[in-house]
């Protein structure tokens, strides 16, 4: 009887030892999809695509602590705030800020969501796409999304690795600092390409996805930052070409249009981020990616309008030459601040909140046409163009304000005189009425100021950035440039750290 269980058990693990040894029995099916599988079809490389777009998020929901609404916002001189943050005080501006840290993680993971997403575009067999021009679209939408990462990694930085092929190895992952403004050439070839591969539309179903007047409209913006610091008289000409190709873009009837959570995707509106309820109702103190692949897509404005999940932190507030700048009767300080307590109203005054209470479902409006005409008006005063055509172009936006009264219609702001031959004088018209059409809006202030500058427009070293603060202090010389996140230049031995860190 031992014998025959002898025999009986040398026989199975003989039988399992042939089974294990047989190479078939090995390539087995993954229990979940892996990389191996994706790319297979034009659905997945959609996915891949629209997880690009995602990365969107970090840069507007609140999640605990980790925001960058202050690395925004505070900077320039349009908004300021008695609270303690670096980035209004500047001096405890250092690489260990977390802000800092986050946004910098953030624009690389698009960055590398963007690479991995064109490596499966390009190298899809045939049959893949079934869909006509969608290849393309997803390229275009590929190259837009790295594009606006470069554009404000170079805004923020000035310096930081360029790179353009998804990441595989460990040997590609010292990257050295990109010189000069190669940050900025790359998001120019990038949205120069875009523009010829994006749809002018999409249908309501895929409503908020990059067309080709979005990819124009930065494409002339990146352009215009270029020839300021650079002096390039052919990037303005370029820049005004990009901008005269937008097509079916307006000014909306009323200001307030551009903030309300009823007038999202409007005709003035160029890219703005989706804001949304969560496709879960996940955890708002955790990190997005904790619940869902995607997490909450809500933005957030309790910098503005003081939400309880500020934990006492104060509020940014319109700063006392802003206040100032705007004409008494402008009907656009109703829809920036309250005069009464100089609040920011903002975006806030017909806000939607999410089932969360901490979350606001309004799109922040990213790029608007607004800002495209003022740029173009810029561009022409700068290249020796048309004078009355700038000078309209900004009566343009003025007269959009005047008519933005609910009640008896405003006789401010007045329009600028068209006969104005004057260069500097018609580039001070349009450089204030970027400070007062575009306060507390993505950076936009800070990113004017640093630009402007740079190409010796003005000059930071004794400028007035009406800080609430006593402790404000700029360095121009180390605070034009922000600081590379400290375990960035840690862990890569090539990264040479920004000057004053």
């Amino acid at each position: 009887m031992k014998n025959i269980s002898y025999l009986l058990g040398l026989t199975c693990l003989l039988g399992v030892l042939l089974y294990a040894c047989n190479e078939s029995n090995l390539d087995l099916t993954p229990g979940t999809l892996t990389e191996g599988g994706f790319f297979q079809d034009e659905t997945q490389i959609d996915l891949a695509v629209l997880g690009t777009y995602a990365k969107l998020t970090d840069f507007y929901w609140y999640r605990g602590n980790d925001f960058v609404h202050d690395m925004r916002h505070l900077p320039g001189d349009d908004l300021t705030t008695l609270g303690d943050y670096p980035f209004e005080t500047f001096g405890p501006l250092q690489p260990g800020t977390d802000d800092i840290g986050y946004f910098y993680q953030a624009a690389y993971e698009m960055v590398n969501r963007a690479n991995t997403a064109l490596q499966g575009i390009e190298t899809a067999e045939e049959g893949t796409y079934q869909t006509e021009g969608l290849q393309d679209t997803h390229r275009g939408e590929a190259l837009f999304l790295r594009a606006y990462a470069y554009f404000n990694l170079w805004n923020y930085f000035g310096t930081a690795p360029l790179i353009t092929e998804r990441i595989q190895g460990g040997d590609e992952l010292n990257n050295p600092n990109s010189q000069g403004n190669q940050l900025l050439d790359q998001a120019i070839e990038d949205f120069t390409e875009a523009t010829g591969l994006l749809p002018e539309s999409w249908d309501e179903t895929n409503r908020g996805r990059v067309t080709a007047n979005a990819a124009r409209g930065f494409l002339g913006k990146a352009l215009v930052f270029r020839a300021t610091v650079n002096d390039a008289p052919a990037d303005y000409t370029s820049a005004i070409t990009a901008f005269d190709q937008i097509e079916g873009r307006a000014l909306a009837d009323h200001f307030k249009f551009n903030f309300s959570p009823e007038h999202e995707n409007n005709i003035e509106s160029l890219f703005e981020f989706q804001a949304g309820q969560s496709p879960t109702n996940d955890n708002v103190w955790l990190p997005n990616d904790f619940d869902a692949a995607v997490g909450s897509m809500s933005a957030y404005w309790g910098f503005f309008d003081g939400n309880f999940s500020l934990f006492g932190q104060l509020l940014f507030i319109p700063s006392p030459k802003l206040i100032e700048t705007f004409e008494e009767d402008d009907p656009r300080v109703d829809f920036t601040f309250n005069p009464a307590d100089t609040t920011m109203t903002k975006y806030v005054f017909n806000d939607l909140k999410s089932n969360t209470g901490v979350g606001s479902l309004n799109n922040p409006r990213i790029l608007r046409y607004a800002d495209v005409l003022l740029l173009k008006a810029e561009a022409l005063v700068a290249s020796g163009g048309s004078t009355t055509e700038a000078i309209e172009l900004v009566n343009q936006i003025r007269t959009r304000a005047r008519n933005s009264t609910d009640s008896t219609a405003s006789v401010v702001p007045a329009n600028y005189d068209i006969n104005q031959t004057d260069r500097d004088t018609i580039m001070e018209w349009i450089m204030n009425e970027r400070f007062l059409e575009l306060v507390g809006e993505e950076a936009h202030r800070w990113f004017d100021l640093r630009r402007w500058h740079l190409g010796g427009r003005i000059d930071l070293v004794n400028w007035d950035f009406s800080s609430a603060r006593s402790d404000f202090a700029f360095d121009v010389d180390t605070h034009l440039y922000f600081p590379i996140p400290s375990n960035e230049v840690d862990l890569n031995p090539n990264i040479v750290q920004n000057p004053g860190y």
